[in-house]
């Protein structure tokens, strides 16, 4: 932007303001030269206007219409040429433009107004070239925060001082906000009050709206079809065509980095899984140099066992947090390690097995920082906990774990301190309590004849393919194949140790 007072600079004398005194930080649009009485139809507002003085008729009357016209019209400056029949200024005319405020100068006589204008284009050439090289060096800035570790945080401080205002980026699944500077974090409750007012989510658009009397404008941040955040900005001032840019900018890059984030929590998850995988296939010393070799923490020597049961789709979140915060408010919470929810969050070890899903949770090891508060659960959630094991008896665990965790009562954690085989009475105990009362007998039978179906038929007096459907409901009770040894082995024992003390 190019001002009166730089323009007036620039040409030292040869334009000089008409009275003593500052000249005042006008801003130009341009210069424009007109000898006609009414030249506001071809000018925009901004401009300096330059004449000979030939409109100046009429006398004082017609002056100060003249001046008038101009001051309406939003013209910056009036420049008077001397010494084209005009050597002195009218008293009529200063006192009109002092009156309208309109700036009046003076283009002393021999000086070409061509000069005064080729003037305010060498200014405009060199603001623009400041201009540019300024942003230049913010979208170098940008470009910079976004290779950083912290690249959101970056990046919003990067934006927010390049305007000279606040920024904030607000995770659409309520995480925690990223806001420069710290003074304005006042502001974020507000925004998501606003986000979800204006129904952002999905889009690609931006909106505008007044907030604590500045002007914000948030745009959704989308990877893909998902909506991964909102990155909002209040200036204080009215945005540029190069200050959008830099916004603009900052979104794809936000857009990047989340994109960049997914992709390194799912090779992440897949990594975890694969190791989780290993870990309750007993090859725990396979593990270890997995973890070693992908870059994952070193496994430690013991873990817990975490199963949780519940809506599919929750489960297959990549942070559980929320879930694990809301049980573990309910009964049984004084049983519970401190820092429960965050040692989920932050555990890669999962897998499914028994039907459920399950975590290990290295002992020993702190979870990332979460806020505090489960909120309301939606669907049938549950889940227990096994208190600390030897990695290598991580394995073994994993059942009663399970079996806990799909008998529990909803809402709850329960905490499962013993796991050396307390399964089988609980199994016979879910068996019995089924509508069929012959189940039982049925796995029992089932079990002494080593699965044999034609046998255990034969002696329960029924037809295989009755059999075969009684032996899948007692599988589905049990939650385990009544032909894996260590299921048969565990319900075995549990069968005569019931028919021993019964």
């Amino acid at each position: 932007m190019v001002t009166l007072e730089q323009l007036c600079d620039r040409l030292g004398g040869e334009l000089r303001p008409a009275a003593p005194g500052p000249i005042g930080p006008h801003a130009l649009t341009g210069v424009h030269i007109s000898e006609l009485a009414d030249p506001t139809p071809y000018l925009e507002g901004g401009e300096l206007l330059l004449t000979t003085g030939i409109p100046l008729t009429g006398g004082a009357v017609g002056i100060r219409d003249y001046v008038g016209r101009l001051a309406a019209k939003g013209v910056s400056a009036l420049g008077l040429g001397l010494g084209a029949g005009t050597d002195l200024v009218d008293p009529e005319l200063v006192s009109a433009c002092a009156a309208a405020g309109l700036p009046l100068l003076l283009v002393p006589e021999a000086v070409p107004f061509m000069h005064v204008s080729r003037g305010f284009w060498q200014l405009v050439g060199r603001s623009e070239q400041a201009d540019l090289a300024s942003r230049l060096s913010l979208q170098t800035a940008l470009a910079r925060a976004a290779t950083r570790d912290d690249a959101a945080q970056a990046i919003v401080s990067s934006l927010a001082q390049g305007l000279g205002g606040w920024a904030a980026y607000l995770p659409a699944d309520g995480g925690t906000a990223t806001v420069w500077p710290a003074s304005a974090a006042d502001v974020v409750p507000l925004l998501r009050l606003e986000s979800a007012r204006l129904n952002l989510v999905g889009t690609y658009s931006a909106a505008t709206f007044p907030l604590n009397g500045t002007d914000v404008v948030e745009h959704a941040i989308v990877v893909g079809r998902r909506t991964v955040g909102f990155l909002a900005v209040g200036a204080g001032r009215g945005l540029r065509t190069a200050d959008r840019q830099l916004i603009l900018t900052s979104c794809m890059l936000l857009s990047l980095t989340a994109q960049r984030a997914q992709e390194a929590s799912r090779v992440e998850a897949a990594l975890g899984g694969a190791i989780a995988a290993l870990i309750l296939a007993g090859h725990v010393d396979a593990a270890r140099v997995a973890a070693e070799h992908s870059g994952m923490p070193p496994l430690g020597d013991f873990a817990r066992v975490f199963a949780l049961r519940g809506d599919g789709a929750a489960l297959d979140s990549p942070d559980l947090g929320a879930i694990v915060g809301s049980l573990a408010a309910g009964p049984n919470s004084d049983l519970l390690p401190a820092g429960l929810r965050d040692r989920v969050s932050a555990s890669m070890l999962r897998a499914t097995a028994g039907g459920v899903r399950v975590l290990i949770l290295p002992e020993g090891r702190a979870g990332r920082a979460t806020e505090s508060g489960g909120g309301t659960l939606r669907g049938d959630f549950a889940a227990a906990l096994s208190a600390p094991l030897p990695l290598r008896a991580v394995a073994a665990a994993v059942g009663p774990v399970a079996f806990a965790c799909r008998t529990a009562r909803a809402g709850t954690i329960v905490a499962v301190n013993d796991t050396a085989d307390d399964r089988g009475a609980a199994w016979l105990e879910a068996l019995g309590r089924h509508a069929r009362g012959d189940l039982t007998e049925t796995v029992r039978c089932y079990l002494a004849h080593r699965g044999q179906w034609e046998s255990t038929a034969r002696e329960l007096g029924i037809h295989r393919n009755s059999l075969r459907h009684r032996i899948a409901t007692a599988t589905e009770l049990v939650g385990a194949d009544l032909t894996d040894p260590d299921t048969a082995a565990t319900l075995w024992v549990a069968l005569r140790h019931r028919a021993v003390s019964g």
